[in-house]
């Protein structure tokens, strides 16, 4: 069973999420909502990473560096400016959708063992994702016309 694999793969991804959303918040303290925003949305991050303590003790977790790797190269050095937040705001979707595919993947399993906390657990996690994945979204479609035009 694999199951190991995708907890450590999910609760590294949160962790790195977590991390990039503090640092695009202390980055970009000059846009009103980002340092804020960035903040809630990095301690549901921390909350889902919470929700997996008693799902690792009953599976085990694969330690795996890929989330690391992903976050070094998207945020490779800090950025300033409105492009910067833009383009930060891209690499936070695209680590957003990473978790929300781990999520998806474990719910998945969940089903298939009828492990109902998993499926819980899962099920609870993603939407807080999902909101995460949506508010950046919005903020993109905010900053894309302002940031490449009027720039």
């Amino acid at each position: 069973m694999h199951v190991g694999n995708y907890l450590g793969l999910v609760h590294h991804s949160e962790q790195q999420l977590s991390n990039a959303l503090m640092m695009v918040a202390s980055h970009h303290g000059d846009e009103p909502d980002i340092t804020q925003t960035c903040k809630l949305l990095a301690s549901w991050s921390r909350a889902n990473i919470e929700s997996l303590k008693p799902l690792i003790e009953r599976y085990a977790e694969e330690k795996s560096d890929e989330p690391e790797r992903l976050t070094q190269v998207l945020f490779k050095e800090p950025r300033t400016g409105s492009l910067a937040l833009l383009r930060n705001l891209h690499d936070l979707w695209l680590l957003a959708n990473e978790v929300q595919l781990c999520w998806m993947v474990l719910l998945q399993a969940a089903k298939a063992l009828r492990d109902k906390e998993l499926e819980a657990t899962c099920v609870s996690c993603s939407g807080q994702t999902k909101r995460q994945v949506a508010w950046l979204m919005s903020r993109i479609q905010q900053a894309a016309p302002q940031t490449l035009v009027v720039a």
